[in-house]
């Protein structure tokens, strides 16, 4: 069987893959096993659930209250909030165990479940595993006053924004932005701590309806920030996804500025300041070679880890690196944040313009991104695509036909039921011509 738990929690179709039955039954085997683990220290144990603004959250939410609570848990409930915002109340509060329904960038009718840990960590694959090996086990019941009870949790937003107002050390006043919010839970938070921190702020997908979540706005469909950004005259576009754990950005021009260039920003501001622990800046093997490339021009060192901004935390930890995150826009800053920030990242990327006086372009030609094309190949076996024998030959085919001018990047999606393949080559030409080959045979050797 397929591992339940994928690269960012347990995630599929709300009401189909991830039903109100399996949030409580996740929720009853979490507290089991940390409980187990001695990670709520033999007191009766607080958890805080959040949840981003999709409707099947609301049920999710209740079922995985419900869970923890016939646990013995004790929950308190900060309702529509940040990933990441989640994860700043677990560590600031001392709680024992955060739960995040959230599907991240995905479309509304998916849903998910990600659990953090004391200190807003989250879980380590060996915990995951523990959990979903005792899914459905016999256990003892609390009864009376040893059941957990459920509460609101009152100024949760007040809270994470005073936290992210509080990274800043000058005023972004003079800097217009537009905030894209992908009518996720951004929209409760971004806009009101950009205009806190003196930036001058027009914001799009900010419905408060949930069923529209990453609907054509957002992080993964840039076009609508890029439109707003040239009819606001804006020096600058943010887009969150869906629980703002992630951001990208759109220089004046409307051109996207990616998860890699917002990263080298970030890693020569700390340099400059003194900041950036051993000189690294921990990626995934996703990162663009130019990345690399413009980071050893600087001295700084790459350090590479799987996809998921987990593993990269994983790796900071090990180093007590400063910075790390993914092309995709989870960027992870270790003095302020315990996961990837979206608002947190905007923030900062908007203060280094403030501070250097430079636009976002000239901040981000830091960097020249290599060509690099990148197919979702659907209805196959995402198991069998890095062990069939046809695909790994067409892959080492293609690497030696790059030769050191480029790399060939193959992987199962531990999100969405897709191979991903990913080519970067001297020329736009090249590494289109090459992933659209690898993915046709990854579709003729592997498809359903």
């Amino acid at each position: 069987m397929a591992r339940l738990f994928g690269t960012d929690g347990v995630r599929g179709r709300a009401n189909a893959d991830i039903t109100a039955e399996l949030a409580v039954e996740l929720s009853v085997s979490a507290a089991h096993v940390l409980g187990t683990l001695g990670a709520f220290g033999g007191t009766k144990p607080r958890a805080i659930v959040a949840r981003d603004t999709r409707p099947s959250g609301d049920f999710l939410t209740a079922a995985v209250c419900a869970g923890l609570a016939s646990a013995g848990v004790d929950v308190l409930d900060a309702e529509v909030l940040p990933t990441p915002g989640l994860a700043y109340l677990v560590q600031s509060t001392g709680a024992d165990l955060g739960v995040m329904i959230s599907a991240s960038h995905n479309s509304a009718p998916d849903n998910g479940i990600k659990f953090f840990a004391r200190g807003g960590t989250k879980l380590p694959d060996e915990v995951e595993d523990a959990i979903e090996a005792r899914l459905g086990e016999e256990w003892d019941r609390p009864e009376g006053t040893a059941v957990g009870t459920i509460r609101r949790y009152e100024g949760a937003i007040d809270a994470y924004v005073e936290h992210l107002a509080g990274t800043l050390d000058r005023s972004l006043e003079g800097i217009t932005v537009v905030a894209d919010c992908a009518n996720g839970a951004a929209a409760l938070t971004g806009p009101a701590v950009l205009r806190r921190a003196g930036a001058t702020v027009h914001v799009i997908g900010d419905l408060s309806d949930g069923g529209l979540i990453n609907d054509g706005v957002g992080s993964t469909h840039l076009g609508p920030l890029q439109e707003a950004v040239r009819e606001h005259g804006a020096d600058i576009g943010v887009a969150f996804d869906g629980d703002a754990d992630r951001c990208l950005a759109v220089d004046a021009d409307g051109e996207i500025i990616d998860g890699d260039q917002i990263m080298a920003i970030l890693a020569l501001d700390l340099k400059e300041r003194g900041k950036l622990h051993d000189d690294t800046l921990v990626v995934t093997v996703m990162s663009n070679l130019g990345l690399k490339l413009a980071m050893r021009e600087h001295g700084i060192f790459l350090g590479q880890t799987n996809v998921g901004d987990r593993y990269v935390l994983e790796e900071m930890n090990l180093g007590g690196y400063s910075i790390g995150g993914e092309q995709s826009g989870h960027v992870i800053i270790a003095e302020h944040a315990t996961t990837g920030d979206g608002e947190l990242t905007a923030l900062h990327l908007i203060q280094r313009m403030a501070e250097t006086g430079r636009t976002a372009r000239e901040l981000a030609d830091v960097m020249t991104r290599m060509p690099q094309a990148l197919i979702n190949v659907k209805n196959v076996d995402k198991a069998r695509a890095t062990i069939d024998r046809g695909v790994l030959d067409a892959v080492e085919q293609a690497e030696q036909e790059l030769g050191e001018t480029g790399r060939v990047l193959l992987r199962p999606s531990g999100t969405e039921p897709v191979v991903r393949v990913m080519v970067e080559a001297p020329t736009d030409e090249q590494a289109t011509e090459v992933a659209e080959r690898l993915a046709a045979i990854v579709s003729e050797r592997v498809g359903l």
